[in-house]
């Protein structure tokens, strides 16, 4: 039986996202027939809201050990066009963005963001 949990390196997150989704992809123009282009590869953002410090420290701490080295294997929801239900796939040879934060407020980063990017669908 799988289980939808985000992973990454087999590993859990202390906590799942609140908003997740597939970025949308920009073409990279049109063909001589007139069909876009598009990019193989495609972007999974996560944000995590009202995560306290440790969370983040968490996050960013995971990017200094694997964000400049290389890339990683996660679990995601499979992309809508490759899938007929909603259930978690594993990709490899994503890259994970450094973790972005906005607003600290009562001892919370109001959202976390963590980008993956390099995700090959098909």
């Amino acid at each position: 039986m799988t289980i939808n949990t985000f992973k990454i390196n087999g590993t859990s997150f202390s906590r799942q996202p609140t908003n997740h989704r597939w970025i949308n992809q920009d073409p990279y123009g049109v063909s001589g027939d007139g069909h876009p282009s598009y990019p193989a590869y495609r972007e999974f953002e996560m944000e995590f809201d009202f995560a306290d410090a440790s969370e983040f420290y968490d996050f960013n701490t995971y990017w200094q050990s694997v964000g400049l080295t290389g890339s990683t294997s996660v679990d995601l929801p499979e992309h809508p066009t490759t899938a007929s239900t909603y259930q978690f796939r594993t990709y490899s040879g994503v890259v994970v963005n450094q973790p972005e934060y906005n607003n600290y407020f009562e001892n919370y980063y109001q959202s976390c963001r963590l980008l993956l990017t390099r995700i090959r669908t098909s």
